[in-house]
């Protein structure tokens, strides 16, 4: 069975994930305390890894600053309903998706499959599409690995499928609706910015600012253009 692990203190909740997840053919292991944690996701065999935000030990913000430093393990983050600067800073610092507290265990069953897909080459069953260049930059599906002018670039699993789409429809506008549907799985709402923070954490690592030849151009009030070169 493919493991997931859940970092929660919430005894109960942690319970209950695993009694939702059994079905769905995920075997789950459960850790209370935060640098416990960390320690077993950056030393086990996880598909995915389920964090809280808050948590004893090490609170859930520095467990993925520091699985960041040497994993790409995707993460889904629990967060306080209503705290968009923990969703904020849960995306800043690498998190996958987050599923705001308290949520419906189905909905977290769905979020975990949708993050699986979008980090998982091949995992549509069509086979693993051809590597794509625009420019100086390249990306390769089948290593799910990128280069800016033969150097590797360091992404998550959010930033990769971004660019991905992106550089596939090179010069031409994408909706920030089909972003967020392509990227993230989940329907688009005009409130949810977490699509423009994950296109801004993408644009400061191709070394775009907001003057000059920038890769990624915003279409104001329509999405954003990976631009070609000239």
């Amino acid at each position: 069975m493919d493991r997931i692990l859940v970092i929660d203190d919430d005894v109960e909740l942690c319970g209950l994930v695993s009694e939702y997840l059994a079905p769905e053919g995920f075997q789950v292991e459960a850790v209370h305390d935060g640098r416990v944690g960390l320690d077993r996701a950056l030393n086990g065999n996880y598909l995915l890894v389920v964090l809280d935000v808050m948590l004893p030990g090490m609170n859930g913000f520095d467990v993925l600053r520091n699985m960041r430093d040497k994993s790409r393990i995707p993460v889904l983050l629990l967060t306080a309903r209503g705290e968009d600067v923990d969703r904020i800073v849960g995306l800043e610092i690498g998190a996958d998706d987050y599923l705001p507290k308290p949520f419906n265990p189905r909905e977290l069953v769905a979020r975990i499959r949708a993050v699986l897909r979008r980090t998982t080459a091949g995992g549509n069953g069509d086979g693993i599409p051809e590597a794509v260049k625009v420019g100086d930059v390249e990306l390769d599906p089948a290593t799910r690995s990128v280069r800016q002018n033969g150097e590797p670039l360091d992404l998550t699993s959010v930033e990769f499928n971004l660019l991905e789409v992106l550089l596939r429809e090179a010069g031409r506008v994408v909706t920030r609706e089909r972003l967020v549907d392509s990227v993230l799985s989940r329907k688009f709402s005009p409130f949810d910015r977490s699509i423009d923070m994950h296109v801004s954490k993408l644009r400061k690592k191709l070394g775009d600012s907001d003057a000059g030849d920038d890769h990624i151009k915003t279409v104001r009030g329509v999405g954003y253009i990976f631009a070609r070169p000239r």
